[in-house]
């Protein structure tokens, strides 16, 4: 997967958004048209650099090794629709909130709510490659409504789940 920034998928989008497919069908005038071919080969230029510039992330979980982050990890893989707060979380394990938010900030570099986020997206992965739809996937994640996850998800892998899942947004290398 790679991190693109905000001007590169923005070029994107005007590159291959709907006003394309009017030009297409040759609904435009010639000296607009020859303007436009001018400004989207500025701006193809402007993706590639931009292109080269952007950093491939991996798209891996970090795993605790800390007991008690451990058997917190535990219980969110067995049920990552649990919505259960860190404190809670804490007092099952018999740990306080703040000594977890520490952990995890040291540890894995993120804090619990990242770290339960990114859970979720990969336990939503799993579900959508399974054909399951958006609505099902959200709500088994712990989602409260599909449009919070699509937003969580887009911003994490970069497609929305539905793209995903019919695999017009599935990840390089799978």
């Amino acid at each position: 997967m790679f991190m693109v920034s905000d001007l590169a998928r923005e070029i994107l989008l005007t590159l291959t958004g709907p006003r394309n497919y009017d030009r297409a069908a040759g609904n435009y005038d010639r000296a607009a048209g020859n303007y436009d071919r001018a400004a989207r080969a500025r701006l193809r230029r402007v993706l590639v650099d931009e292109l080269h510039e952007a950093h491939e992330q991996p798209l891996q979980l970090p795993e605790p090794h800390d007991d008690r982050l451990q058997a917190i990890a535990r219980m969110l893989y067995e049920e990552p629709g649990d919505n259960a707060s860190l404190a809670e979380l804490g007092q099952a394990i018999g740990a306080s909130a703040r000594t977890l938010s520490r952990l995890f900030h040291n540890e894995l570099g993120m804090t619990f709510y990242q770290w339960r986020t990114q859970l979720r997206i990969f336990h939503a992965l799993v579900l959508l490659a399974d054909g399951h739809d958006t609505t099902h996937v959200a709500h088994a994640c712990g989602w409260a409504n599909p449009s919070s996850f699509i937003a969580a998800f887009t911003k994490l892998i970069g497609t929305t789940p539905g793209r995903y899942r019919t695999g017009r947004g599935v990840l390089p290398g799978e």
